[in-house]
Order: structure tokens, then sequence, then C-alpha cells
């Protein structure tokens, strides 16, 4: 593999800095990176700045013929971006391809999109009218589960909406990020799309530079309280993607064999590192011990492993801090359930930890509490649905959450109440680009995807003329 530069103002370069990127699946420091200074990152908003102008009076048809052409690219490059995406991430290369798809679709479905004018009002002494106006420059921070797709989620509506950005992956999976920028450099004007690598001490200075008008993060919530900390300030626009610790309350009636695969799918995609992966189930007393049973079958038949290797299902944590985290949370389950698959790590390098499977385990314990954000599912056993979904609502997140009934009545009835940005009834985690996402409580602020999402890119301008 070549070097990885930056894309600043138009112009591949080097970073001022170099740092080295690990290979989750040895635990072994295999790839070197570009890091940026900070003076590389005041020349990347300063490009944007200065490049936001002419691109902000560009038609939106012909920024549109550049989100068009970028897809293109993308998908023309899928092959090397997957297996990049697999080398710094983990997952297995299937899903590493189905995420690089996922981030062309996700550019072209903001090419259906429009920002009319719209008319409020219009009578023979008034005439008042709402426009939707572009930012400036945006700051988006990426995060190391989805690099590619979650980049998707802000780059097409930032730019279709007619600002300019400065992009930053996270410091553990910079390359497939890095890449894709160095492929579509000659898409649009120098300055219009800028991107660079930190080892996590940049973040601060994007949030708090003066000349950044709104910053779009997806992360933790502990980082996105940061974020929203430095951009009070200059009372910068912020869109946060923040934690979760999406709940599934499964209701009697339902059928094990059926629902449980789909739980653990919901659960253990990319090895629980999703944001919205459901992390701790409710299931009704009278098919506990059956769905625990069939979860368990499913964990035990799991392959993982190298994200390279043929047949691989599930890959390790992306990094050593979230592997601790687990083993730490997994570890504490032991003294308040029981743990009836997975538990270990296999005998070999890099972060693994088979998926594990944790019952007679209850509200109050650190694994159903907290966000383990890892391939370990609590399941929680009741007897009024009432009851699980207060627990389920006494969270201080509210990402997702799902409800599994055959009688659709009864789970809408109880979808309806739950307090999440997203509720699903019989699936769990399904997104899509004109789907609007976010989160209610500490699960974030402001919408993703959708009109709506395309709108938080904008400042919304009214009009108000006399006749």
């Amino acid at each position: 593999m070549s070097a990885l530069k930056f894309l600043i103002d138009g112009q591949l370069e080097d970073g001022d800095l170099t740092m080295r990127v690990i290979n989750p699946a040895t635990a072994r420091e295999e790839f070197d990176c570009p890091r940026a200074s900070p003076a590389q990152l005041d020349r990347a908003v300063a490009a944007a700045k200065a490049a936001f102008p002419a691109w902000s009076r560009t038609p939106i048809g012909e920024r549109k013929a550049a989100l068009l052409k970028i897809a293109d690219i993308i998908e023309a490059n899928a092959a090397e971006l997957a297996r990049l995406l697999t080398q710094e991430q983990g997952k297995p290369l299937g899903d590493a391809t189905g995420e690089v798809y996922g981030a062309a679709a996700f550019f072209r479905y903001f090419t259906s999109l429009d920002l009319p004018a719209k008319v409020i009002q219009d009578t023979e002494g008034k005439r008042v009218e709402a426009h939707r106006r572009p930012l400036g420059v945006v700051g988006a921070i990426i995060p190391w589960n989805f690099p590619l797709i979650l980049m998707a989620f802000k780059v097409p509506a930032a730019l279709l909406a007619g600002n300019t950005l400065v992009v930053k992956p996270a410091a553990t999976t910079p390359m497939a990020t890095l890449r894709l920028f160095e492929l579509i450099q000659d898409t649009v004007p120098a300055g219009v799309l800028n991107v660079i690598a930190d080892a996590n001490d940049l973040g601060g200075a994007i949030t708090g530079h003066p000349d950044i008008r709104k910053v779009s993060f997806t992360g933790s919530t502990a980082t996105g309280r940061k974020v929203m900390a430095g951009a009070a300030e200059m009372l910068k626009r912020i869109t946060l993607e923040l934690g979760g610790n999406d709940a599934g309350i499964v209701l009697e009636g339902s059928d094990p064999k059926t629902v449980a695969p789909k739980i653990f799918g919901a659960a253990f995609q990319n090895s629980g590192q999703v944001c919205i992966a459901m992390k701790r189930v409710y299931v009704h007393e009278s098919i506990y011990d059956a769905m625990c049973l069939e979860l368990a079958a499913l964990a035990n038949a799991a392959v993982i492993g190298d994200g390279l290797e043929q047949g691989t299902q599930l890959g390790p944590l992306q990094n050593k801090m979230q592997y601790d985290r687990v083993l730490e949370l997994i570890e504490d389950s032991r003294k308040h359930g029981t743990i009836i698959a997975g538990g270990e790590t296999p005998d070999r390098p890099g972060y693994f930890i088979r998926p594990t499977i944790v019952r007679d385990i209850t509200d109050g314990t650190r694994l159903v509490d907290e966000e383990q954000f890892g391939p370990v599912l609590p399941v929680i056993s009741y007897a009024d649905p009432e009851d699980a979904l207060a627990r389920a609502n006494a969270s201080p997140y509210g990402l997702g959450g799902s409800i599994w009934s055959t009688d659709l009545d009864k789970a809408y009835d109880l979808a309806s109440r739950m307090e999440s940005g997203t509720v699903w009834i019989n699936q769990h985690a399904d997104l899509a680009p004109n789907i609007p996402f976010g989160g209610a409580k500490q699960s974030g602020l402001g919408v993703e995807l959708g009109e709506e999402g395309l709108a938080e890119f904008t400042q919304l301008q009214i009009i108000n003329m006399a006749r």
C-alpha cells in the first residue's frame, strides 16, 4: 500500500507528523499513517473557509453531480476500500464491502433532495419566504466502528446544502477515509473537501475553532459532552449522535426459534460495536428459558476470526481500550448472572472475544445499565410488559429500541411509549438514508439523514417583504 496522504486545499500532502495504525486482528502496529499538526488543521479550515463563498453559490444541480461522481468512485474502488476497512477496523470483508456500497448509496440518496424556498404568506400587502442557507465550514468527526458509512451520514448532506468541510476520522481507523479522499480529490473545487487524521489530539481544536460554523460528531456520550461544551462559547451549531443502551422487549407468545436469530444479529453485528445494537433484551418469563437456549446456541456456533479469513462471521474488537472494557464487564457479570455462552477469549493474537450470553441478570448491574459496545448480551426475565417498558425507559440513553410480538396493536402501544429516537417493531437497527435518525435524552442532539438531516446543515432565513 502506498503512503496515504491528507487532502488539504485540493492538494495531497504528507502529515507533519506520523503515527502507526494497529490491525485489531493481530494487535500489532502494521500500517503507517500521516498525523496532522495543529498548523495543518488550521490550513484545512482556512482552505474550507476560502472555498465556501463560491461553493455556496454553485447551482444545486452541479453539487448533485459532484455527489454522484463521488458515489461512482466509491463503487469503482470498493474492493480496495473494503480491504483497508477490514484491516483497520476488524469487521469481516463482506461486511466491509457492504459498508462501502452503503456509503455510495447514501451519497446517491442526497441527490434526490432539494432545498426549495417555501412561501409562508403571499398576500396583497406582504410576502414571507423561508429559505435554507448554508452555514459555512463544517467539521465532521467520525467514529471507529463504521468509518465510511458514518462519514456518509454527514458529508453528502453538508455538501448538497452548500457547505465546505474538514473531516477527521478516528485515530484508530483513518486509512479507508484518507484513501477515499485521495480518490475523490478532483470531484469538487479545491478547499471544498479537506481531510486530516490525528492521534485523538485535535478534536478540541476542531470543536472550538472560530472559523468552523458547525460540528457534526458521532461517538460516545462522554465525548459528546466535551464537544457541546467546546461549541458553547461561540454557540456553534452541533449535531451529536451519541451512545445508546438499546433495549428489546420480547412479548409473551413470540416464537424463540423465529425471534432469536434476529435478536442475535441485532446484538452482535460488527461484534456489538454498533450505536444502535441491541444491548439488553427483556424476555417474558414464559419463553425466557427457550430464548436463552436459542441465543446460546447461536453464540456457540458463531465463527470469529480475522475479517480477511473466509467464513468469518464476527471480527475482533476494534481497539484495546474497548476490548479491556468489555472483558471487565463480562467479569463483573459473573458475580450477578450466569454466562451460558462465550465469556472467554480465544487463544490467538488480536482483540477477540467470543459472543457472550448472560442470563439470570437484571437491572442495577453494570452489564445491563451501561453501554457495553461489544459482543455480550444480557437477557433479562420479566412478568409484566409495563414493568419491562419502565425498566427500558429508566436508562439515561434513548437512541433506539424494539418491541417483538405477534400482537401488532400491543407492540405499537408499547413502542409509542418507549423513550427513544427510533423504535422498531419485530426488527431492530433498520436504517436507511431517507429515514431521519437521532437520539433522545443523552443519546444525542439533532437529526441525521432524510430531509430533516439535510436541514440540520442549513440556517433558516426568513425574508419578510412589505409591498
